[in-house]
């Protein structure tokens, strides 16, 4: 297959369009509601639920709307945040004092019940939670502002499990909130973080509105990264769905909003030399763009096909086709991220060479295929994630596969995503997504490459050995043992192709320069510390 240009992409990208409301807003509209941040997020929001979905926009709402028991700073150290700890002794036991001053957005108090049915409700979804409950005893409120954790042995990544600051991150909600089944959205958004959440104002695919909570008291620190002082200097942020990358851009430059999350690339050079602008990159460490498949139907379940449709992919035109300038993006065949301590290129292969495609067709009529439709979904609505899909259709096209490209908008994927049923049932054979490099940085962090069956990540993979590697991880107490099962765990993970790693790219974001106080961090764009100057 030539090589796919980005140019040849926006081409594809055209056949696949999706009608999404765009609403341009005036000067005029936060009139009479005090300091207004107008933003454009990289996806519209619809599900509002973070312990839900995985999907970014909702963990952004999240940090919009709830706070955490812990934050980490910008040297990866764990900090306080709702809570103070003690660790006894022995390592057994984990005390976790609620801070004076925490109130619900509805006035309740918090309580320690509240947390602990939270902390709950996060540990049935989130993998690297789901590991810790496995060497946990017991999980209880110890008094009114106590939650007692014990261990059935000692486990040393505690507080950076519950400190995790992306998908799912550990948020605290009221406990008959937290009540609801994980595979429930809850009915209600009631936090007690630094922004309430008008549902009021709430137009799915035009509009999500948060007012400052004038009752929140923050912590004395500085922010840094999710910990320290989290103060709202503005009184609304309002996001603004804009699906159009030039619409998106006039509007930044005329001033009718504040802040661009994701830019075009293409586009980036028009902003650049914008002197009323600032252009950066807030998560310094980047994304990795990940291809999942569905092990639980055909024909991904079954492993033959699996490494076909490995084959047939590489990240090079993937990487083209999402981001286009080499500037930005790294090729490597990193399961836990390009140049990190447990970084290799081990069991990449052409994925990160090329050239694959001969051995691609050949694995592929080895594999019994029986011409069943590839359903893989294609997100129009945001620029970085339309592109993976459509370099993949083509791909496996090439190799034999028999793929139906479906139109969608990304809510519709992140939707979509969790359906375990059949594909001709409203299921899905592939989808594509990013993460957060920090969030894939170890086999215990990175959700994605849990192998646990139904108890895994969207796709559900089962593998018993990458689990029980896992769990040896978890238990190593030196780096050199980690080195070594990281290894081993990707061997595992590209034999079984739990998923593709597709390189990783940095974004950045565009503001106006009457924005000051933006914070960088693993899970950007946040809105505390942000002021707006008149």
């Amino acid at each position: 297959m030539p090589h796919v240009s980005r140019r040849t992409l926006l081409k594809l990208a055209a056949s696949v369009p999706i009608a999404m409301p765009a609403v341009l807003p005036s000067r005029a509209m936060a009139a009479g509601k005090g300091k207004t941040i107008t933003a454009v997020m990289h996806s519209d929001l619809r599900i509002t639920d973070p312990g839900f979905t995985t999907a970014y926009i909702t963990r952004d709402h999240g940090y919009m709307v709830y706070d955490t028991l812990l934050g980490i700073d910008a040297s990866f150290k764990v900090r306080p945040q709702m809570a103070e700890w003690t660790v006894s002794d022995d390592k057994l036991t984990y005390t976790f004092t609620l801070r004076d001053g925490l109130k619900w957005h509805d006035g309740a108090p918090v309580t320690a019940e509240d947390c602990v049915a939270s902390l709950k409700r996060w540990a049935t979804v989130d993998g690297m939670a789901q590991k810790l409950m496995d060497f946990t005893a017991s999980l209880e409120a110890g008094g009114p502002k106590d939650i007692v954790l014990k261990l059935k042995e000692p486990y040393g990544l505690v507080l950076e499990t519950i400190s995790k600051p992306s998908s799912y991150v550990a948020f605290m909600m009221p406990k008959r909130l937290a009540e609801t089944p994980a595979g429930k959205q809850i009915p209600e958004q009631i936090g007690s973080g630094p922004f309430k959440f008008l549902a009021g104002e709430f137009q799915p695919g035009v509009k999500a509105v948060y007012e400052r909570n004038a009752d929140y008291v923050p912590r004395k620190e500085k922010p840094e990264w999710t910990s320290g002082g989290k103060v709202a200097k503005v009184d609304r942020v309002e996001w603004i769905t804009m699906p159009d990358a030039q619409t998106a851009i006039n509007a930044l430059q005329s001033g009718d909003i504040d802040f661009l999350e994701q830019p075009s690339i293409d586009l980036l050079p028009v902003l650049e030399a914008n002197a009323d602008l600032n252009v950066a990159v807030l998560n310094k460490f980047g994304f990795q763009i990940n291809g999942r498949m569905n092990f639980l139907h055909p024909p991904f379940d079954n492993v033959k096909i699996r490494r076909a449709a490995l084959l047939a992919l590489n990240q090079k035109d993937v990487l083209d086709a999402t981001v286009g300038n080499s500037k930005y993006y790294e090729i490597c065949g990193a399961y836990f991220a390009c140049d990190t301590p447990l970084a290799s290129d081990t069991g990449a292969g052409t994925l990160i060479k090329g050239g694959g495609m001969a051995e691609a067709k050949k694995a592929l009529a080895a594999s019994g295929y029986d011409g069943t439709p590839v359903v893989i979904m294609v997100p129009g609505d945001v620029q970085t994630l339309k592109g993976p899909p459509i370099v993949a259709a083509q791909r496996l096209r090439e190799a034999g596969f028999n793929v139906d490209a479906q139109a969608t908008d990304w809510q519709t994927v992140v939707s979509r995503r969790a359906s375990q049923k059949p594909p001709k049932e409203g299921g899905w054979n592939m989808f594509f997504t990013f993460t957060g490099a920090t969030e894939v940085m170890n086999p215990i962090v990175n959700n994605q490459i849990a192998a646990n069956g139904k108890r895994a990540w969207f796709g559900w993979p089962e593998d018993a050995k990458i689990e029980q590697m896992r769990d040896a991880y978890a238990r190593a107490t030196s780096i050199e043992e980690q080195k070594q099962l990281a290894l081993e765990i990707q061997k595992q993970a590209y034999e079984q192709v739990v998923y593709i790693p597709l390189g990783q790219f940095r974004l950045p974001s565009a503001w106006r320069k009457s924005l000051s106080g933006v914070l960088e961090g693993p899970a950007p764009p946040v809105f505390w510390n942000v002021d707006k100057s008149e």
